[in-house]
This record gives C-alpha cells, sequence and structure tokens, in this order.
C-alpha cells in the first residue's frame, strides 16, 4: 500500500479505530513497560498512535513518557514531535519530570538539530521558570559560545530573543513546534495546514483549525511560514515568562558580553551573526530592549567603538532609518558612538541621517563631543 498514515489505513481498509487502538496499545504497553524506546520505529508507532487516539490514551502515553524516557527518544523526527506533544499537553508534574530528566544532557541535547526543537519548545511553553532557568538556562550558559556558533544549539538562544521566527527555523520545524493534540487541546485548534482527510471520529485526531486530519509531515510548499503559529501551552503571558528565562537568569548579559568578546568572529560566522544581529537589537517584543537599558547601551557603544565592522552591521540592519526613536534615553549613547567614532567610515555612515536630527535639536551630543570635522 502506498499510504504512509495509520489513518489512511484505516479509511482504505474500512477499519474499526477502536479495534485498531485497542491493538496498539496491546502492543506499545510492554514495550514502554520495558523502555524499549531507543529505536526510531518505535516512536513512528507512537507519533501514528497519539494521531488517531482518544483524550485518555494520549494523556496515559504522556504521562508514561514524561521523563528520562522522554530524553531518550528526542534526537530523531518522530522523537522530538512527541516530546513537544509531551512538554505541551503534560500536567505541571509532567513537565517538571521533562526537564529533571533532561538535567547533565542539555547541552549535547541542544546540538541535535530535532533535539534543540525540544528545548525551543520549552522555553516557550512550561511557566516554571525557575525550574528551566535551574536546568536548563544554566547548562546552556556553561558552554553559550559553543552554543552560539552551532547551527542547532543557538535555536534556543534565539527563539528566547526572537519567538518563532521563521528566519531560524524551517517551515518542516515550525509545523512540528505547532503540533498539538486536538482531543487534549482545550482550543482544539492547530494552525497548520494538511491535505490528509479526517478521520470518522474527528474529536479524538489531531486536526487543524479547518477540522482536517495533520499529517505531521513537511507543509506544502505553498504553505506560508508566516501563517504557522506556535500554540503557547502554559497559562503565563510569555512575554513575562521570557523576560524571566532571558533577562532574570542573567542569560541576556551573558549573551552581550559573548558578542562583545567575540564581536569579530561572530560577525564572520555564518550562525553566529544571527545571535549578534538579535542581541544587539534586543529580539522582539515587549522586554527591555538593549538599546535602551543602562549597562547593555554601554556595552553595545563599546562595540561600536571597537569593531567598525559591527558598527556597519548595525547600522544597516538595525538602525538606518530608524533613528529619530533612539535619541531619548540611554539609547542616544550607541547613536551618538556613530558620530563620535575614529572611524571615518563609521562616521559617514550616520552623518547623513543623524546631522539633521542635530541641527533640529532633536539629537544631543555631549558635550566635548562634536562630530569629527570632516572637512
Amino acid at each position: 500500500m502506498k499510504e504512509s498514515r495509520l489513518s489512511d489505513v484505516i479509511l482504505k481498509l474500512n477499519l474499526q479505530k477502536g479495534s485498531v487502538l485497542r491493538h496498539m496499545a496491546s502492543v506499545i504497553q510492554p514495550i514502554l513497560e520495558k523502555g524499549i524506546v531507543d529505536h526510531s520505529i518505535i516512536h513512528r508507532v507512537l507519533i501514528e498512535y497519539l494521531s488517531i487516539a482518544g483524550k485518555t490514551s494520549a494523556a496515559e502515553i504522556i504521562q508514561q513518557l514524561s521523563g528520562p524516557l522522554l530524553v531518550r527518544m528526542i534526537h530523531t523526527r518522530d522523537g522530538s514531535q512527541i516530546g513537544i506533544l509531551c512538554v505541551k499537553h503534560g500536567s505541571a508534574k509532567e513537565r517538571k519530570k521533562i526537564v529533571k530528566g533532561l538535567k547533565g544532557t542539555v547541552g549535547k541535547t541542544a546540538h541535535f538539530q530535532y533535539g534543540s526543537l525540544v528545548l525551543a519548545c520549552i522555553v516557550s511553553t512550561i511557566d516554571d521558570t525557575k525550574l528551566v532557568t535551574k536546568v536548563v538556562i544554566r547548562e546552556l550558559q556553561s558552554i553559550l559560545k559553543e552554543l552560539v556558533l552551532d547551527k542547532n544549539g543557538r535555536r534556543p538562544l534565539l527563539q528566547l530573543l526572537n519567538p518563532n521566527c521563521t528566519r531560524y527555523f524551517s517551515p518542516d520545524e515550525m509545523a512540528s513546534l505547532s503540533l498539538s493534540i486536538s482531543s487534549l487541546n482545550a482550543m482544539g485548534e492547530l494552525e497548520i495546514n494538511s491535505e490528509t482527510k479526517p478521520l470518522k471520529d474527528e474529536e479524538s485526531s489531531v486536526k487543524d483549525n479547518n477540522g482536517r486530519e495533520v499529517t505531521m509531515e513537511k507543509p506544502d510548499d505553498s504553505t506560508s511560514p508566516e501563517t504557522l503559529h506556535l500554540i503557547e501551552g502554559g497559562k503565563k503571558d510569555p512575554s513575562i515568562r521570557r523576560q524571566e528565562l532571558l533577562v532574570g537568569s542573567g542569560l541576556a548579559e551573558n549573551l552581550i558580553d559573548i558578542c562583545i568578546e567575540n564581536a569579530e568572529e561572530l560577525l564572520r560566522s555564518n550562525f553566529g551573526k544571527e545571535v549578534l544581529y538579535e542581541v544587539a537589537t534586543g529580539g522582539s517584543g515587549d522586554k527591555d530592549h538593549v538599546l535602551e537599558n543602562f549597562h547593555s547601551s554601554r556595552t553595545i557603544r563599546k562595540l561600536v567603538f571597537e569593531s567598525s565592522m559591527f558598527a556597519t552591521t548595525l547600522w544597516k540592519k538595525a538602525l538606518k532609518g530608524k533613528c529619530e526613536q533612539w535619541t531619548q534615553g540611554h539609547s542616544v549613547k550607541v547613536i551618538c558612538a556613530f558620530l563620535e567614532s575614529s572611524d571615518a567610515k563609521v562616521r559617514k555612515l550616520a552623518k547623513e541621517e543623524l546631522q539633521p536630527l542635530i541641527d533640529s535639536g532633536t539629537l544631543k551630543l555631549p558635550e566635548k563631543r562634536q562630530p569629527a570635522n570632516e572637512g
């Protein structure tokens, strides 16, 4: 048969879903009880089971998997999707077990393509930020430079800096982050497109917001990644969660230090430059912008003075055409640094836009720090 999904097989052979579920449960339970979860074929079976399982059956599987058992699965595509579903639908107690089960393996997990997605889901979903900081953030901080330069390792960091950004996650990865089980989803919705047929019992299937069966495969190329939406599993305001994990933990300050100490290396790195950009521009959302923060604005000002490459990138990517909004408060120090730079090329970059702001009185330079005479 060409059908690769369990739901398609059930429809093709006109099987009773209840009978299929009972048979699968009789096979799956001994496997889980013995902890035989390292093989990818088991992960596939579990994903297929969850795609048709009702509320009670799905909840039982999530309860059994939440903890160290799950950590052994998230290195595969299907395993990471199971991990994401467990994080989203697990109870507070189960989420706690998942996070504690990661202790000592966070760094290793972050380096894997699929493991990094689970970590991104954790920092976007779990409300117990003290626990996530203690286990996940602390381990990330211990190898921060290594992660910033790594294709996969930077993802949990980028997820905190700029959540669900399609520049850093492929459509397939965004689809994985958006997965949900409708029978366990209070909203009953999943923001992801699919072309497969629904099961007869739609209430226990994994559905999108149009009631269609979700394939959990890569979305059609015509699907715009911007339409994909990560369903928040926690009750806490996402901006507060990010503030606590990124700023409250000291991670933001550590990232700024890494960027200052390794500016040139990060700018030359295909992966590091994206973290540098997000740090320098303050990421996204309502948290304290680094340009407006007392300490971070001074460090960015220092970077502008010390690295013309950093100054040029920051100007072209983040500040050009937007300087007027940064002419008040601590951010003005960063803006003025371009005119105070000893590098003529850096001064020339900014002078055309900043001179009219100076002439109008909108931008006031510190005394004795007038722009260098270009004549």
